[in-house]
């Protein structure tokens, strides 16, 4: 998609014009067209929009509630100030779970490109240090303390993909997105979640030669539709949306959970799955927090103690891709398990299952986790 060309002064216009629509309470608020919304959004990504401004459409937006061209205009914006890069591979998944983290439970899903890597599907996963408004631990963060670099350009991380040693990487948004990641401080201010929350995991960094096929969550019933159509959008040939522990991409391991899927760009349907269909029993919802913990420090913004916490499910991951068994194993194992059977490798989640448990038992994940690692 090519980037869309608008003159400041009709920005700054548009920006007044777009705030007089949302922001006039319940009753007389209006929806704003995907021109407006991106034209509002790309004097934002500019750096050129005046803080106290963003934040008002932001909130504005959010407290009427979203619409799809909204969604969609916001995302353009985004993806018009985005550096991507191709993998020389035919097929990509984009592993993209929520940039604001997990404060619940260890973040294990950091681990999951390597493993589907080992599996045949060279996969990425993105994200930042920090973002609000749960400040939980991310991607980066784990994958820091496991020994990656998580500062890889966008080109970089393609070369990892078509590496038929490796197979995986991790791009930041610092790197692929600098105008979206400037944006960390005002979000932190606004507190709460707004569009841009929604629609920055929906960017893709890196694609495959054929297909990018999209890995994603959600916890209110609401978004499914909403990922799906802005994944289609956006050129994703697939996705698997997740109703996940904390809006990430792993479901919970005791309970039943739903996934909306299409193939193809088509419209989605919904796939109920449960753990136990693929021999997992455990008594937690996700993989958890250690009980020694220190607490989280006097001026964090988050509710744990971050660095332990990312240092925890780097051991805990590494562990698992080892063919440690327990809570970690098994969510690798189940959220494998459910792309693969998505993408039709196999025909259930207890065929895939039994698959991916060869591939780790095999050695084969964590040796291509470790080749990763060297920059």
């Amino acid at each position: 998609m090519s980037a869309h060309v608008i003159e400041t002064s009709d920005l700054q216009a548009n920006m007044r014009t777009c705030i007089q629509k949302v922001a006039t309470g319940p009753e007389y608020s209006k929806d704003l067209s995907f021109e407006e919304a991106h034209a509002a959004l790309t004097l934002v990504m500019q750096g050129e929009a005046d803080p106290v401004q963003t934040a008002v459409l932001l909130i504005s937006m959010r407290m009427k509630r979203e619409v799809n061209e909204e969604y969609m205009g916001t995302l353009q914006a985004i993806i018009d100030h985005s550096s991507t890069a191709i993998a020389e591979v035919d097929e990509v998944i984009d592993i993209a779970d929520p940039y604001d983290g997990q404060v619940r439970g260890l973040l294990i899903a950091p681990f999951l490109p390597a493993l589907l890597a080992a599996c045949g599907y060279p996969s990425v996963s993105h994200g930042a240090q920090s973002i609000g408004p749960k400040f939980g631990v991310t991607h980066r963060q784990v994958l820091h303390a496991a020994g990656a670099n998580v500062d890889l350009s966008p080109a970089d991380a393609a070369l990892r993909l078509s590496d038929e040693n490796v197979g995986w990487a991790y791009v930041d948004q610092s790197h692929y997105c600098p105008a979206m990641h400037n944006l960390v401080e005002l979000r932190q201010r606004i507190v709460k979640r707004q569009v841009l929350t929604t629609v920055e995991v929906l960017v893709g960094p890196i694609r495959g030669r054929q297909k990018t096929h999209l890995l994603t969550g959600f916890v209110h019933k609401a978004y499914p539709p909403i990922y799906a159509h802005l994944a289609r959008y956006a050129g994703f040939s697939s996705a698997a949306i997740v109703r996940g522990v904390e809006g990430g991409i792993i479901p919970s391991l005791q309970q039943p959970a739903k996934v909306h899927h299409y193939h193809d760009k088509g419209e989605e349907q919904e796939w109920q799955i449960t753990p136990q269909s693929m021999g997992i029993e455990q008594s937690t919802r996700a993989v958890p927090l250690p009980k020694d913990l220190p607490p989280a420090a006097a001026q964090s913004n988050s509710s744990i103690n971050l660095d332990a916490a990312a240092e925890a499910a780097a051991e805990t991951g590494v562990a698992a891709l080892q063919g440690t068994t327990g809570p970690a194993f098994d969510a690798l194992v189940y959220a494998a398990s459910i792309m693969l059977t998505h993408l039709k490798k196999y025909d259930s989640l207890a065929d895939a299952g039994q698959a991916v448990r060869e591939v780790i038992n095999s050695g084969a994940a964590i040796a291509r986790f470790e080749a990763g690692l060297a920059d």
